[in-house]
């Protein structure tokens, strides 16, 4: 039966109530009827090439995207369904990731204009969606609305996840510049489908979509929002069907572990406060460490040492090349031909067998064969030894022998890997399946330097959280001269929040961001 009743009115007749909501729904800025229309954007994106009419165009590179603008031909339909948008409750979305505020899923909301978008959006836009790209696309609806306001990200990931082929976003933003931030960022990839450099950047525009298959290579991020009154608002989902197939993803090699090098205690003396140098006050350190299994140390180097590698640090001499992926870290790292002498010394300091010992007594972890052994097992050993009459000592102590030597060659040597580090506006780190999957035990140092001033709401700061959880076990905020020792296990991950813009306003003290000297210690 077909109704004579235009799409949207909600008229009753008789004595009938008034229905609390109605679906408005849309008439689409683009003709999803034309023929013509379709076979030519179908012919452009299957060949990767650039094609527009009127409100539409389709761009390839990086990858295919195509962006429709006044994709709802009724401005009045526009502003209201923004209207009911930002009446919905939205949640604080913070991780390593991402920093904005999303409603819950739109798929069951009954709000007219909500409910109208859906409906176009899934039902004949999907239609002609699956013809263009000669695909089946499920009637999944996946939708939700997020607010970018100043400092939110989205940084650099391919929305890849099982289901998923088409992702969407259509902007209800007002006047909009790229000075703004907010810009949908595309990335180009290597030959190993890992994001390079940010090659073409979308400027949010009031009802306009944007909409590119997902795929190995859809790598893309929603730049930091600097303005301080724009909100950018949109809503944004997937429509989903079979993924495309995917490469076996990309191994990065292992970094370089090496075992201490040979500096005696004359290099703690010249470098570490005296206090921590006081066996008593080790123990005392090391029994809080087993406690929570992490501490910081404040004022760890003595004041002069600190503020020599301080100044140093910001020397034109230093090499800083960019650490990436993308997808995975952004930040810079020195290399270490390039350091200064003061700070290189630093980094001996940190590499040294006497501060591997002195770990050691900080953590009770083996770190130097001078450690303690382990007591259960020394007491047994003193056992047997005892129980041994004359006539056999010599036997049992060639056994012990075997025995001690057996076990120390199971032990593995002590080694470690780090990096000194400069952090500036946009530099992070990531959470990543291979971290995940690589995970071990290790004792991790950070050391940082010219961080005066610096606020949490820079960011900057390092997060451990647990496996696969959101739950945060551990925040450590950079603090000039304050050492910090964690120790994590397989099941423990960590990240470093984005900077944002913040941190280089101007007159502020932290303007060049802050280093670290980052070490990594195994047993």
């Amino acid at each position: 039966m077909t109704s004579k009743r235009a799409q949207g009115d909600c008229r009753t007749t008789g004595k009938r109530k008034r229905p609390k909501s109605c679906v408005e729904t849309p008439e689409l800025g683009v003709d999803v009827g034309d023929e013509q229309l379709k076979r030519a954007v179908k012919e452009a994106w299957s060949r990767g090439t650039h094609y527009s009419q009127g409100v539409l165009e389709l761009n390839c590179y990086p990858f295919p995207h195509c962006t429709i603008k006044n994709f709802i031909r009724s401005e009045t339909f526009v502003e209201n369904l923004q209207g009911e948008l930002l009446k919905l409750n939205f949640n604080e979305k913070s991780n390593d990731l991402y920093k904005f505020k999303q409603s819950d899923d739109l798929r069951r909301r009954k709000e007219p204009h909500i409910a109208g978008l859906r409906a176009a959006l899934f039902e004949r836009f999907r239609s002609w969606l699956e013809e263009v790209l000669g695909v089946e696309l499920e009637p999944t609806v996946d939708i939700s609305c997020a607010k970018y306001e100043q400092t939110d990200v989205l940084l650099c990931h391919d929305d890849e996840l099982e289901g998923r082929r088409v992702a969407f976003i259509l902007y209800l933003v007002p006047p909009w510049r790229s000075s703004d931030g907010g810009t949908l960022d595309l990335y180009a990839t290597d030959g190993s489908f890992q994001p390079q450099t940010v090659v073409k950047s979308l400027v949010p525009s009031w009802n306009t979509l944007v909409l590119f298959e997902v795929s190995p290579v859809s790598f893309h991020q929603v730049s930091e929002v600097l303005s301080q009154d724009k909100c950018r608002l949109s809503l944004s989902g997937w429509f989903h069907g079979q993924s495309l197939e995917r490469p076996p993803r990309h191994v990065e090699p292992s970094v370089p572990r090496s075992p201490h090098i040979p500096r005696d205690e004359t290099i703690l003396l010249e470098w570490i406060n005296p206090s921590y140098l006081d066996m008593s006050y080790q123990e005392q350190i090391q029994e809080e460490f087993e406690e929570s299994s992490e501490i910081q140390l404040k004022d760890f180097l003595k004041e002069e040492k600190f503020r020599e590698v301080s100044e140093a640090l910001r020397l034109a001499q230093i090499q800083w090349t960019k650490r990436g992926p993308s997808n995975k870290r952004c930040y810079e790292a020195a290399s270490l031909d390039s350091l200064p002498e003061c700070v290189s010394s630093c980094w001996e300091l940190l590499h040294s067998e006497a501060f591997f010992l002195l770990l050691s007594n900080f953590t009770g972890l083996r770190l130097h064969y001078l450690c303690p052994a382990d007591d259960e097992e020394k007491g047994k050993e003193d056992e047997e030894e005892k129980v041994a009459g004359s006539s056999t000592k010599a036997s049992a102590s060639s056994s012990t022998a075997a025995a001690n030597a057996s076990r120390d060659k199971e032990l593995s040597t002590p080694v470690c890997c780090g990096e000194v580090r400069r952090w500036t506006h946009g530099s992070y780190t990531l959470l990543h399946d291979g971290e995940a999957a690589q995970a071990e035990y290790a004792l991790d140092l950070i050391l940082p330097f010219g961080c005066s001033g610096w606020r949490s709401e820079f960011g900057g700061f390092t997060c451990y959280v647990a496996n696969e959880e959101d739950e945060e076990l551990l925040t450590v905020h950079p603090e000039d001269n304050s050492l910090a020792l964690v120790y994590r296990d397989k099941e423990t991950l960590k990240f470093v929040k984005h900077v944002n813009h913040k941190s280089s306003s101007v007159g502020s003290s932290t303007s060049k961001g802050f280093y670290d000297f980052s070490f990594v210690y195994y047993e």
